[in-house]
């Protein structure tokens, strides 16, 4: 048997078990650890007397869920039309060398993610990306690794 998260088992004890409360659950069980736990399943199925391939099914349905430990920095790259025509590509394919990851996945060092966002309204100023939650826009590959210095070091 996996071992078990003891926030986790926490919240699936406090839940009532029925089933319109999964969603709900597997929410605050990635509130509070930043995601759901693969080893965590059997045990959230059992909570909703579920099966694992069915609480497996709702896990990797929503895109919201994740399934492993989230990088701590996460990059967003503006995938829409404008950011595209203005550079978008080059500096996707800057990011994905810089960190040695492709989209949806973490970098080399497990530091960052790199994810795609589809419009951050920042078309009159394109290519943009965000940082966490810091938003910048005509990025440049020499801009894009100025940044993420700078995010390194804010660590």
């Amino acid at each position: 048997m996996q071992q078990r998260i003891p926030q986790a088992s926490a919240i699936l004890a406090a839940s009532s078990g029925a089933q319109d409360q999964l969603l709900p659950v597997l929410h605050a069980i990635q509130d509070a650890i930043g995601y759901i736990p693969p080893e965590q399943v059997e045990e959230i199925a059992s909570t909703f007397n579920l099966s694992r391939a069915e609480v497996h099914g709702v896990i990797t349905f929503y895109h919201y869920f994740r399934t492993e430990a989230p990088a701590r920095k996460v990059v967003q790259i503006c995938r829409a039309e404008a950011c595209q025509s203005m550079g978008g590509d080059a500096l996707l394919a800057h990011a994905e060398h810089t960190l040695g990851c492709k989209l949806h996945a973490h970098s080399t060092d497990g530091e960052f993610a790199l994810e795609p966002v589809y419009c951050l309204g920042q078309c009159a100023t394109a290519p943009s990306m965000m940082i966490n939650e810091a938003l910048y826009a005509r990025v440049t590959p020499a801009r894009f690794d100025a940044l993420l210095a700078k995010a390194k070091e804010a660590a």
